[in-house]
């Protein structure tokens, strides 16, 4: 397998590797709060499968830390459970399905081609805010079908609209921002995202205006960072391993599975809640009714027993059945949208780029009472120069 140095001082850390090994579940404080951690890929593919047991229908509180403090809202359709979560689904994935469509490709080949040379003119570049954070922005424009300017103020949000450097605060202006988007929709609808939740029915009923809020909340808030986050990494990488451009540019094709294993390699997103609505058992663990369970998905994505050196990155991993995207009824949504930029970008890499080369990078780590975890960069400045 082809492989490589790791773009950090050192390799991506595992923190739950000894854990994982001792048992399939570990205990881990998060907000003064005891959670197990189900650790193990075949466990949590399990446990994302068993609805019931572990259930979404908690507002606010399936993202880890949880976001009481910075939204009202229930994200749709993530935090809701079956059989209500296909319908909530269904209205919103014709427009999560557009990154399939030939025209969006189209528009995402073109935008990264003006991104990557835009950065050959100048000596260089920051990648976290200066390339990913945009290429995500104007990415996402056209997936919701508005005016790509609409990308310049979703910039100004950061990497991230509720965690910031300092932890969770309320984001400046997306609330009042949606808000407003659905007022103007009111007047005069179109072809846009907001517009077709403002014509949407829910068995047989026009959405309410939560609802509207919900969907709107989840499409600027999920998968924002781990986008942005997986783009740098992936760019750190192929600066630090010149011989890794060179072996896709040998076969582009190899593109798709180096696409999975950025993926599955760096991943940004630890873990992710579940609600026990009873009294449960997690593999020897007891949770109250009304406790949570993490689901660890970066855990999950470097057990040795399903991902052969699991901590070692290899482009042409296959099979990888990682679970960057989730696993079971709540599969990422925006899966196809994530896949489209990080295939595209390793393309026009192969086709444009000549050489990379790391200036300066800042490693970004999540820091937790029980683990710390290198997750990215905070900033990363690179050299880029076209090919010959």
């Amino acid at each position: 397998m082809f492989g490589g140095k790791c773009p950090f001082g050192h390799k991506p850390s595992d923190p739950f590797k000894a854990q994982r090994e001792a048992g399939p579940v570990a205990r881990y404080e998060f907000q003064g709060e005891q959670i197990p951690m189900i650790l193990r890929h075949a466990d949590v593919r399990q446990a994302a499968k068993d609805w019931r047991t572990y259930s979404s229908d908690a507002p606010c509180r399936v993202p880890i830390p949880s976001e009481e403090s910075v939204r009202s809202v229930r994200q749709l359709p993530l935090e809701v459970d079956p059989p209500s979560h296909a319908d909530y689904r269904a209205i919103a994935e014709p427009f999560f399905q557009r990154p399939k469509s030939a025209d969006m490709i189209a528009q995402v080949e073109a935008l990264t081609e003006e991104m990557l040379r835009a950065a050959f003119a100048r000596t260089e570049t920051e990648i976290v805010h200066g390339f990913a954070l945009p290429l995500q922005s104007r990415a996402l424009t056209y997936l919701l079908n508005v005016p790509e300017s609409e990308a310049d103020l979703w910039i100004g949000w950061g990497t991230h609209v509720f965690r910031k450097q300092d932890g969770l605060s309320k984001s400046s202006g997306l609330d009042e921002y949606i808000e407003g988007k659905f007022a103007a929709t009111a007047e005069r609808p179109g072809d846009d995202f907001f517009s077709a939740l403002h014509k949407a029915t829910f068995r047989g009923r026009p959405l309410t205006h939560q609802e509207k809020l919900g969907y709107a909340n989840i499409a600027f808030a999920g998968g924002r960072d781990t986008v942005i986050h997986t783009v740098a990494c992936a760019l750190g990488h192929l600066a630090a391993n010149p011989d890794a451009l060179a072996y896709l540019r040998e076969d582009p094709k190899r593109v798709t599975h180096a696409s999975e294993e950025f993926f599955r390699f760096f991943m940004p997103l630890t873990h992710i809640g579940r609600v026990c609505p009873v009294a449960t058992t997690v593999h020897g663990e007891e949770v109250p009714a009304g406790g949570r369970v993490s689901l660890g998905w970066a855990s999950a994505n470097r057990d040795e027993t399903i991902f052969p050196q699991a901590d070692e990155f290899k482009i042409d991993r296959k099979p990888n059945p990682h679970l960057s995207f989730g696993f079971g009824e709540h599969l990422c949504l925006g899966a196809a949208h994530a896949r489209l930029i990080m295939r595209t970008l390793l393309l026009k890499c192969v086709e444009l780029v000549g050489s990379m080369e790391i200036v300066s990078a800042t490693e970004r780590t999540e820091k937790e009472r029980s683990y710390e975890r290198t997750l990215g960069y905070e900033s990363l400045v690179l050299r880029l120069r076209p090919r010959a």
